[in-house]
């Protein structure tokens, strides 16, 4: 077996696999706290740094602090968390109603990361057969910071349940500039051991043995190494 001179240390891998499984989408723990400006800073490299298709880094950051700019997106999250719970029946509905889904006010920051769905012209290199890659480079971006938060301690919150034109509005953005990702940020009392909606009974994590196919879709692994592996995960 070789083994790459590249490779991280051990406290390297495991910071970084910490970082990966430790991760959450945080809604009711955020502290008061501010995020002090060279943390701040830390993050939004971070989210830079990220690959995306053709290097043509379609993301902006809009650093949002202004309590009546929150206070509307709030609004907009409240009419339209009312619609999404139409959607659900019975128990499904109220045990909807009962989750707590943002943290826009409690955070001391929120955060919208943006796709400018022009930027690199109108010909991007290996955006030919996937026009929609500027949205997924972006995805990576908030990854990225996301990634990078938990490892300061910071806690991330992606509120989704956005009207997009309303928002696009609110925060002022361009005919071709997407909202892609509207996040809370802060320090927080604590990481949950599981994700929030986990421990709350909303759904369970995949088992990955089950989403891995061979070669194509539906082809077992059976009796391979691979197999073995994650099953010792």
């Amino acid at each position: 077996m070789t083994t790459s001179n590249h490779r991280f240390t051990d406290a390297e891998r495991r910071g970084l696999y910490r970082a990966i499984h430790e991760r959450r989408d945080v809604r009711s723990q955020f502290l008061p706290d501010r995020i002090p400006p060279d943390v701040l800073a830390r993050l939004l490299e971070a989210a830079h740094h990220a690959p995306s298709v053709g290097f043509m880094q379609p993301w902006d950051f809009i650093v949002i602090e202004s309590r009546d700019v929150r206070e509307t997106v709030l609004a907009m999250f409240e009419q339209e968390n009312r619609k999404a719970a139409e959607r659900f029946e019975g128990e499904r509905k109220e045990h909807y109603r009962s989750l707590k889904l943002q943290g826009i006010l409690e955070s001391p920051l929120n955060l919208c990361i943006t796709c400018d769905r022009s930027r690199g012209g109108p010909h991007v290199l290996g955006r030919n057969s996937i026009v929609d890659t500027d949205l997924f480079s972006t995805c990576l971006a908030v990854q990225n910071l996301w990634l990078a938060a938990r490892a300061e301690g910071i806690g991330v919150g992606w509120v989704s349940i956005l009207d997009q034109e309303q928002l696009s509005a609110a925060l002022n953005l361009p005919e071709h500039v997407y909202p892609l990702a509207y996040l809370c940020l802060g320090y927080v009392s604590e990481f949950l051991d599981q994700p929030e909606l986990e421990a709350k009974g909303w759904r369970s994590r995949l088992p990955l043995s089950e989403l891995v196919h061979g070669d194509k879709w539906g082809q077992s692994l059976a009796g391979s190494p691979l197999e073995k592996a994650l099953g010792e995960q």
